[in-house]
């Protein structure tokens, strides 16, 4: 029999034992689906029959079980991310399109082995943070009906919660991959932007939208984030990876102090904010109070500010001529863009650059921020009386993440004082240090743990824990292929490197483009007496084993020494041996590998 929660962990060991197939998981949530009284939580659900297709498929292409990283493993799409096969509709039927392709996300997660059970409903448009803005139905809290399930991404969760899903694909702009977190019991993974191409997905404000997961623990979570993940240069707002690191040891959390501790009157919440702080110091944190002004006042503009305009401009042809086919809360929100100018916009990103620089006084003093993910919550019908003024009590402490470029990791903080509804908490910290928090919120969410989703008492798996940063880490300069975003980086992040730094070599180093190299490789040479610049290069950090293996892996004519950075430091990196460089190119002008790869393919 499986288990309510149908987790990464749990189910790969099923699989390893041979006591389920993805066949039988695939029956248990055709029949969880059907007898789920809740029918607001998808759009449109695969179809049984193409439920058993794709996993008789899947077991007679690679029968060896966990043969791809998600072999068997069922997951559902938030609906305004596409999926070949099934309409796109973004919760407004008018809308509604067929994609021929997925969106490249899917894509990456099917060719992994995951299994789509079906399209979920959300706030349409993904305009909201309650999930009661839809033409489907309200999704409603697995814990008590009455109850807001969290949006925009409302049936993804619940699908997860509820025990359909292993995972599930939601978007967040404003917080709505977090929320729903917090409502259900979940962990919400809301990556760096762009960190995750938006290639097939509907927008809400292109240029700060993340695609999310929502997973039972922080390890799930993860695993699936670096399938999905990856630069994709069909959408305009993709990054390469720039990977940096958080303390090992001496960590800073940043909490809220005085007037900033908002919590519309539920003292439950705030009791499981202040429990989580007191779990975040045992863990050997220093508890930093800070002033969260700045970042509220970030929040604001993404609602009250020009920003609203980017919803509009994602859906300006449709909402001209199909205005009424809105939710009236949606509607209000993006024809309330109309008579915004270019000037406000202007203004609203000056106000913005103005607010950051007031946060790196905060960033200077901590290294993550610790906040309620939601300071409240409402039942559906008190939701509707007011819709606009308590959806934007969800987002007190959300809507300023992707503003300010931060990753974010929710995760559960326990139950209210009638054991009724759960409440969660939300790890913040700079952009790209997405690998480097998620050891911090797994220690945290297993100290205030209470089950994974609607089962209160399972346990978390151990087989899921993400282990602590290392600190037996050691220094390792790179300086072509190795660099962040180029061919050869993931035999960095593989082993569990991470990037400490990006940063220039002493003056007196040439760099020169090796023939005959596939990937393309350079070698660099110290010319005593050269005058130059400085070249571009990473210090990254790998466990030392790993960096043991990665060195012995190194071909001739390239070697290891010590490389002489601009600070005067000088650190084990790549080296060339000086007769390999006789008929090679040499690129130094261009200051650095990436600039010179960039040059070849201009």
């Amino acid at each position: 029999m499986l288990p309510i929660m149908l987790d990464l962990a749990t189910l790969s060991a099923l699989y390893a034992d041979r006591k389920v197939t993805p066949l039988d998981v695939i029956e248990a949530v055709i029949e969880r689906r059907a007898a789920w009284p809740d029918k607001a939580v998808f759009i449109t659900p695969t179809s049984d029959d193409d439920l058993r297709a794709a996993a008789g498929k899947l077991m007679a292409d690679h029968p060896q079980p966990n043969s791809l990283p998600l072999w068997g493993i069922p997951f559902a799409v938030k609906d305004n991310i596409d999926v070949a096969g099934l309409p796109t509709t973004a919760a407004c039927p008018a809308f509604a399109y067929d994609p021929e392709v997925d969106a490249t996300v899917v894509a990456r997660l099917r060719a992994a082995g995951a299994i789509v059970i079906g399209k979920t409903n959300l706030d349409q448009f993904a305009t909201g943070l309650n999930g009661t803005r839809s033409p489907y139905g309200a999704p409603r809290s697995v814990f008590d009906g009455d109850y807001v399930s969290g949006g925009s991404s409302s049936g993804s969760s619940v699908t997860v919660a509820a025990g359909f899903a292993s995972f599930a694909l939601g978007t967040d702009t404003a917080g709505s991959g977090r929320v729903p977190a917090a409502f259900q019991n979940l962990v919400g993974i809301k990556p760096t932007v762009g960190l995750l191409p938006n290639t097939g997905a509907v927008p809400a404000c292109r240029s700060v939208d993340c695609i999310t997961i929502f997973a039972g623990t922080v390890g799930d979570g993860v695993a699936v984030r670096k399938i999905a993940e990856g630069f994709d240069a069909a959408d305009p707002f993709s990054r390469r990876a720039k990977w940096a690191s958080l303390p090992v040891s001496g960590l800073r959390i940043g909490v809220l102090e005085g007037a900033e501790r908002e919590f519309f009157g539920n003292a439950d919440v705030e009791k499981l904010y202040d429990a989580a702080i007191e779990n975040a110091r045992s863990l050997g944190a220093t508890i930093v109070p800070f002033d969260y002004a700045p970042f509220r006042q970030a929040a604001a503009l993404l609602y009250d500010g020009p920003w609203v305009a980017e919803r509009l401009a994602a859906v300006e042809g449709f909402f001209a001529s199909n205005e009424a086919d809105f939710d009236p809360a949606v509607r209000a929100i993006i024809g309330g863009a109309k008579g915004k100018t270019a000037v406000e916009a202007f203004n609203g990103k000056y106000r913005l650059e103005e607010l950051r620089r007031q946060t790196e006084a905060t960033w200077a003093k901590v290294d993550v921020l610790l906040l309620p993910t939601s300071p409240t919550t409402y039942t559906v019908a008190e939701m509707q009386a007011d819709p606009i003024t308590r959806n934007s009590h969800f987002g007190r402490y959300t809507n300023f993440v992707n503003l300010l470029d931060c990753t974010a990791i929710a995760i559960p903080a326990g139950f209210d004082s009638a054991d009724h509804l759960p409440g969660g908490i939300t790890l913040i910290a700079p952009a790209f240090t997405d690998d480097a928090l998620a050891p911090l919120a797994d220690a945290l969410h297993r100290l205030g743990a209470r089950g994974m989703g609607r089962d209160k008492t399972v346990a978390l798996p151990q087989a899921s824990i993400v282990p602590a940063a290392q600190d037996d880490m050691l220094t390792m300069v790179v300086v072509g292929a190795h660099l962040s975003g180029m061919p050869l980086n993931h035999e960095l992040t593989g082993p569990g490197g991470r990037l400490i730094k990006q940063c220039r070599t002493a003056g007196d180093y040439r760099l020169f483009a090796l023939p005959n190299t596939t990937p393309a490789k350079p070698g660099l040479v110290r010319e005593p007496g050269f005058a130059g610049t400085g070249l571009e290069v990473e210090v990254w950090a790998l466990p030392a084993d790993a960096l043991g293996r990665f060195v012995a892996r190194i071909p001739a004519p390239l070697g290891v020494g010590k490389v002489t950075l601009d600070d005067g430091t000088a650190i084990t990196g790549f080296l060339c041996e000086a007769h390999a460089i006789a008929d090679a190119e040499d690129v130094t002008a261009h200051g650095g590998w990436r600039a010179y790869i960039a040059s070849r393919n201009a």
